[in-house]
């Protein structure tokens, strides 16, 4: 399923043209409660996640025979690439829930409940669409990758009142899904969202953040990354049904640095809002990648 990763890039998509049709000082976060702002954030949100299920529920939905309510386990398909993406919609969904609700000048206890649990509220809420699908099914497996990425943006908030790491992703197109476009995507932009070989997921670690009094840039990053190849469809068992080409299936592993914006000093509140935006993906540069079936290689860029 790729609905999370589309309604993400949506939502940030929404909120980056938010940011620049307004003025610097709109874009001010409020020092007390502001009960307006507050409003527009909640009803936004609102309406943003019900125009999205109710276009799910149409586009995607629509197609396929509804059932009783019932559960699936597909934690074993597609290398858990697909739990990777949950866990990383429900992360920057709940953090840009919270900065929304943080502009409005709630407390700190309301963006993580109200915002930070806006993420985990509405793939929950697609899962259930999932259950009652006779050609899917509720995952709990997706259900607990929401839980995961909700948790560790509201974890470091109670820590460390910041973020020290960070979820990101980075997409390099792959001769896979000239297989089967039907299942990996034809364009550029299904294969961003579908195939699942070229997508790579990192947990991007700010240095400066664990160092307070090194010399270390503040921007500076550490990235581990995590990958796979060779999967044409979610499983073993269903790729032994192809007849055209059956590459062998492996996971990649990934060492590289990163920039985090967010920690790039600027007054601009335009800018602070375009570097979160931003700040979901990773930025190109020389990596060292790991798999069991070849070894170590280094990658000049790595994208």
């Amino acid at each position: 399923m790729k609905y999370h990763l589309l309604f993400l890039f949506c939502f940030i998509g929404t909120q980056f043209f938010f940011a620049q049709s307004k003025i610097e000082n709109f874009l001010t976060p409020s020092d007390s409660l502001n009960i307006k702002r507050q409003n527009t954030v909640i009803v936004s949100e609102a309406v943003l996640a019900s125009v999205a299920l109710v276009g799910l529920n149409q586009l995607w939905y629509a197609d396929y025979p509804r059932s009783n309510f019932h559960f699936i386990n597909d934690n074993a398909e597609w290398l858990q690439m697909d739990k990777a993406g949950h866990f990383y919609s429900a992360y920057h969904l709940g953090r840009f829930g919270a900065e929304m609700l943080q502009w409005s000048g709630a407390s700190s206890k309301n963006q993580m409940i109200y915002g930070a649990g806006f993420g985990f509220a509405f793939l929950t809420a697609v899962e259930v669409l999932d259950g009652f699908s006779s050609e899917w099914g509720a995952s709990p497996g997706d259900v607990i990758a929401n839980a995961v990425g909700t948790s560790l943006y509201i974890s470091q908030e109670l820590l460390w009142k910041e973020q020290r790491i960070t979820p990101k992703f980075s997409f390099h197109r792959t001769s896979y899904a000239n297989y089967r476009p039907e299942v990996l995507g034809g364009t550029l932009n299904e294969q961003i969202l579908k195939d699942y070989n070229g997508q790579t997921y990192w947990l991007s670690v700010n240095i400066h953040s664990f160092m307070k009094n090194s010399k270390i840039p503040k921007w500076l990053n550490l990235a581990v990354g995590y990958g796979a190849e060779g999967m044409l469809s979610g499983n073993v068992k269903n790729s032994t049904d192809l007849t055209i080409y059956n590459p062998e299936r492996y996971r990649q592993f990934y060492l590289s640095f990163d920039v985090n914006l967010t920690k790039i000093e600027t007054k601009s509140h335009l800018l602070k809002t375009i570097f979160s935006v931003f700040n979901t993906i990773k930025i190109p540069a020389p990596t060292l990648e790991y798999s069991p079936n070849e070894g170590f290689k280094g990658h000049f860029l790595y994208f």
